[in-house]
């Protein structure tokens, strides 16, 4: 009888500790991500290189909407300065979700427009999987989406 009700205790400590994860970000944790994120666009406007280096992991990558994969800082830095060149027009990220993985892991989901300079656009999701690194958030992968027309 006692070995079934310490499994009995043991399995609700268990279920306890496995539901109370808290998974939306504190205040500080919303700013300094979203300001990443707002970093990485503007480099990216910019085509600061130097900015983007010290913003994503040395083993970053990142899935474009294409089907290309970009592996490591310098494929990734590479691509994107390529790719903002070869179609210029207004890039705009947009948070729309946080949700934290643990304390120094998040997925954050955002609206991603670009204006074209010929005045069409393009409107798609974006993902990122942000990593604190020495309490300083980073970008560790991107994934670029363009919703299906159905």
């Amino acid at each position: 009888m006692k070995k079934i009700v310490v499994v009995l205790l043991l399995n609700l400590a268990a279920a306890a500790f496995l539901y109370a994860q808290h998974n939306m970000p504190d205040q500080r944790q919303q700013k300094e991500i979203t300001s990443l994120i707002d970093q990485y666009s503007g480099a990216r406007e910019k085509s600061d290189t130097a900015l983007l280096k010290t913003i994503l992991t040395s083993n970053v990558d990142q899935l474009v909407s294409t089907g290309e994969w970009r592996n490591g800082i310098a494929d990734a830095v590479q691509g994107m300065i390529k790719s903002s060149a070869s179609s210029p027009g207004t890039r705009t990220l947009t948070v729309d979700k946080i949700r934290m993985l643990h304390p120094t892991i998040a997925v954050v989901d955002c609206r991603y427009e670009i204006q074209n300079s010929d005045g069409t656009g393009r409107k798609m999701w974006s993902t990122f999987i942000v990593v604190a690194e020495k309490k300083k958030w980073k970008i560790s992968a991107i994934r670029n989406m363009l919703p299906s027309s159905q």
